[in-house]
């Protein structure tokens, strides 16, 4: 039992070594490494950042060949470092099991990493630390899609928006059927329904207002085709997108917990926004909208 306890509470090297099957494999870690951020669920946790500290093993299959000392030929300390850091500017999360997931995935997406070990802490909570520590491997990551060459593939969803006119179509299961036969996950985004809303004066708020209508909207699509799904958070979104399913898009928790969010409330302008965020394969619009400029993913009327 102390054994146990022991290694429940050791450096994740030594759970990665004390769980070693018989087939070796090289090991990189970082240690202690901290950074400053806003996470949690409680409000006295919103508006102001915490220390937070990272320790992270990554086994990782031996080389095939001579490394040459070449550093292409490795998993890099900074794919470690940079995966941190790019899932902390994604988007603002409440949880640590959220960041640790999303972590291990982007790590193991790298083709030489075989298992990761990650453990988060919260430094400023109290006179201790708190934290969640997880394991993951390749074998237990979402499946991802596969290359003509047989390497992973980065998936690339189609966004699409859709206008109240299309949304009440007599044709929409038609147009998804279309949307789907293309072989790519499909996230629908929808705009402001046909309603009178609350006007509040006051910006912060009305965006707020503003953002639920759209998910009512969402909510009136999925009731259309049970292929329309609506989904609010990162972690659904992805899980679809990686098993080619079709969505509706609820944007208020991705958009107000953005760190760098979207600039505009206009629909069309969000639905860019995720389309962008997404590295989609185009966005198509639906509707008589004006199409936004300046796009980093291809723009085109459907």
């Amino acid at each position: 039992m102390t054994s146990d306890i022991s290694l429940a509470f050791a450096h994740p090297e030594e759970r990665s070594v004390a769980s070693a099957g018989a087939d070796p494999r090289d090991r990189i870690s970082l240690r202690d490494h901290v950074v400053e951020v806003e996470i949690g669920a409680f409000q006295k946790e919103r508006g102001h950042t915490q220390r937070v500290m990272f320790n992270v093993v990554v086994e990782v299959r031996p080389a095939s060949g001579p490394l040459d000392d070449d550093v292409d030929k490795i998993l890099s300390y900074d794919r470690i470092t940079e995966a941190i850091a790019d899932e902390l500017a994604a988007e603002r999360l409440n949880l640590l099991e959220t960041l640790a997931e999303r972590v291990a995935e982007r790590i193991l997406a790298a083709p030489q990493a075989m298992r990761i070990f990650v453990r988060i802490e919260k430094l400023d909570i109290g006179p201790y630390k708190l934290g969640v520590e997880i394991v993951r491997s390749r074998a237990e990551a979402a499946l991802q899609v596969m290359g003509q060459d047989g390497t992973e593939a980065a998936l690339h969803p189609l966004v699409v928006y859709l206008d109240n006119a299309a949304i009440a179509a007599p044709d929409l299961p038609a147009r998804l059927d279309a949307l789907q036969a293309q072989g790519l996950p499909v996230i629908l985004t929808v705009g402001l329904p046909d309603m009178v809303r609350p006007q509040t004066g006051h910006k912060p708020t009305q965006r707020r207002v503003d953002m639920l209508a759209i998910e009512q909207n969402a909510w009136v699509l999925a009731a259309r085709d049970p292929r329309c799904v609506v989904m609010a958070t990162r972690t659904e979104i992805d899980w679809a997108v990686k098993r080619g399913q079709m969505m509706v898009w609820a944007p208020s928790k991705l958009v107000l917990d953005a760190v760098d969010g979207p600039h505009s409330r206009e629909p069309v302008a969000l639905a860019l926004w995720l389309a962008e965020t997404m590295a989609a394969e185009r966005l198509v619009v639906h509707g008589d909208v004006a199409l936004p400029a300046g796009s980093r993913v291809q723009v085109e009327r459907a």
